[in-house]
């Protein structure tokens, strides 16, 4: 359905406008349950392993998380000018903003996969090829979290690679006007996904370098 169509059990563009939007936010809600059930199991065996459990956190690659960090924050600038100029009623500054916003997405998934394979060649991988007996249980722990946690964020980020894509096609082929709400519900969650990440990186690279 195009932003210029009214559902039948609307009366009008506003009413459905605010109905998307109230079903995005309780989407939201859901997602926030799960990434925080992640969060609280983090902390639950932070709390039982102590020291040994943050200590594992030193063995990640702080640079290239540090990295994915700035390249996220700007890529939700470049959605928020996105919705704004799309908003404003512009076609060609929306689309330019939002193939930004996809590509620093795989500049993020492209430097994940470094990461992920530099870890494997270090024997980090839990279930694969993790040298227990060089890095001991408590770090197997800490890396079967982290492979959940940044897997999982890394997939919502290329479901929202994917809607972002699809929008710059369709305001570029004049398939959606600016006073539908697509745009801004693709970029809420957008930077949900992003709000996400702000709180695993310091969980992730950061406990273990706070002394």
């Amino acid at each position: 359905m195009s932003d210029q169509a009214i559902g039948f059990q609307f009366s009008t563009p506003a009413q459905q406008r605010e109905a998307s939007t109230l079903g995005m936010w309780a989407f939201l809600a859901t997602e926030v349950l799960f990434f925080g059930a992640l969060i609280a199991a983090y902390f639950n065996y932070r709390i039982w392993f102590g020291a040994d459990f943050i200590a594992a956190a030193s063995l990640t690659k702080v640079a290239l998380g540090t990295a994915n960090t700035a390249v996220l924050l700007t890529s939700s600038a470049c959605m928020a000018m996105a919705v704004t100029s799309f908003e404003a009623g512009s076609r060609r500054a929306p689309v330019l903003w939002l193939l930004a916003t996809a590509a620093l997405g795989l500049v993020f998934i492209g430097i994940k996969a470094t990461e992920y394979w530099l870890e494997y060649q270090e024997h980090l991988v839990p279930a694969l090829n993790f040298d227990l007996a060089r890095y001991g249980g408590t770090a197997e722990i800490f890396f079967v979290f982290y492979f959940c946690a940044t897997g999982l964020h890394a997939l919502h980020l290329l479901i929202g690679i994917s809607l972002v894509s699809w929008l710059a096609w369709r305001i570029g082929s004049g398939r959606i006007n600016r006073y539908g709400s697509t745009a801004r519900l693709i970029g809420l969650y957008w930077h949900f996904v992003d709000v996400v990440w702000i709180f695993l990186f310091p969980l992730i690279y950061l406990a273990g370098r706070s002394g």
